[in-house]
C-alpha cells in the first residue's frame, strides 16, 4: 500500500507500472490502445523521469484502461473503482457473512489509523447476543449466529491496545432503546436491561482506545458510515454499504465525524454514567 507521503511523480509511476501489468499486455499494446506514444509511456515509467504527464495524457490512459485519475495520482486510495455497492448477504453457513469478512479486512487494513463509525442502532461490538437476535429476526442480511461471530471478531480486534475507534450515538436514539421506544418496542426489559449493563461495562474497559460520543440529533444529524481511517468510508444505506474511496470524499466524511465529536453533549468519559441513569430509571 503506498503511503500518503509518497512523492506524487512516483505515486504515479507506481500506480502506471500496476496498471500495465494488471492489463496482461507489453508496453507497446498499452500505448496503442490508449492512443499515446509508446515513448511517452516509457518515459513516464522510467526511474529518472522527473516531468509530471500531460493531463490528456492521462486521460486517455484512465479511459482505454478503466482506472480513474484520482487513482493514478493518489487522490483515491484503494485501486481504481472510486465507489462501490457491497450487498449485505446471507449463507447457511456459520461464521461471518462474506460483506462481514470485507468489513473485517478493512478494519485491520486500517489498523494503524483511527476508526471512525456511526451506528444505525446500539454499537455492534457492544451489543448482547439477546439484542442481536432480535435485530435479525426476519431481517434481509446476515443472520443471528453470523452477526454474533462478526461482534465478537469485532470486539476482539477493539481490544487490541492499538486500535483507536471513535464512536458517536444520539442522546435520543440510547434513550429511545433504554425506553423500548420505536422498533425496541417488543423487546423485554429484561433484555434491555441486560444490554444497558454490558454497556456500562464495555464503555468503562475499552476506554480510551473505543471512545463513544452522545451528540443532539435536534441540533446535528449523523448518517450511519464507517471510515476506516484515510482509506475507504462505508455509507450504510440498508442491506446495502455505499463503499468510497476518493480521498476527497473520505476526508469530507472525516470533517463532517469531527464536527459531531466536537457539538458532543455527552462525552467519552461520562457515558457509563449516563447510561446508569437510563438503566436505574428502568427499575
Amino acid at each position: 500500500m503506498m503511503d500518503e507521503r509518497t512523492p506524487p511523480l512516483r505515486m504515479l509511476q507506481e500506480r502506471l507500472l500496476e496498471t500495465v501489468v494488471r492489463s496482461g499486455l507489453g508496453k507497446g499494446a498499452f500505448a496503442e490502445r490508449a492512443m499515446i506514444d509508446r515513448t511517452t509511456l516509457s518515459q513516464l515509467l522510467a526511474p529518472a523521469n522527473r516531468r509530471s504527464p500531460r493531463i490528456d495524457t492521462l486521460r486517455a490512459i484512465a479511459a482505454a484502461h478503466d482506472v480513474s485519475i484520482d487513482w493514478l495520482v493518489g487522490l483515491s486510495n484503494a485501486g481504481p473503482v472510486k465507489a462501490e455497492l457491497v450487498t449485505q448477504t446471507s449463507f447457511e453457513a456459520p461464521g461471518p457473512s462474506e460483506t462481514d469478512e470485507r468489513l473485517l479486512g478493512w478494519l485491520n487494513e486500517a489498523a494503524e489509523y483511527k476508526i471512525r463509525y456511526v451506528p444505525v442502532t446500539v454499537p455492534d461490538l457492544l451489543k448482547s447476543e439477546a439484542v442481536i437476535r432480535y435485530e435479525r429476526s426476519g431481517a434481509v442480511g446476515p443472520n443471528a449466529a453470523q452477526t454474533i461471530d462478526t461482534t465478537a471478531a469485532h470486539l476482539a480486534w477493539a481490544r487490541h491496545p492499538d486500535t483507536e475507534l471513535e464512536c458517536c450515538s444520539s442522546v435520543q436514539s440510547v434513550a429511545a432503546f433504554a425506553r423500548g421506544e420505536g422498533m425496541w418496542r417488543r423487546l423485554g426489559v429484561a433484555a434491555r436491561e441486560e444490554q444497558l449493563d454490558r454497556l456500562i461495562e464495555l464503555t468503562t474497559e475499552l476506554y480510551p482506545t473505543f471512545r463513544w460520543f452522545l451528540f443532539d440529533e435536534s441540533t446535528r444529524y449523523a448518517a450511519p458510515v464507517t471510515v476506516f481511517g484515510s482509506q475507504r468510508a462505508a455509507l450504510y444505506l440498508g442491506g446495502l454499504y455505499l463503499v468510497l474511496t476518493s480521498a476527497e470524499h473520505v476526508r469530507t466524511l472525516s470533517r463532517h465525524f469531527d464536527g459531531v465529536v466536537r457539538d458532543a453533549s455527552v462525552q467519552p468519559t461520562s457515558v457509563p454514567t449516563h447510561l446508569s441513569r437510563l438503566r436505574r430509571s428502568l427499575a
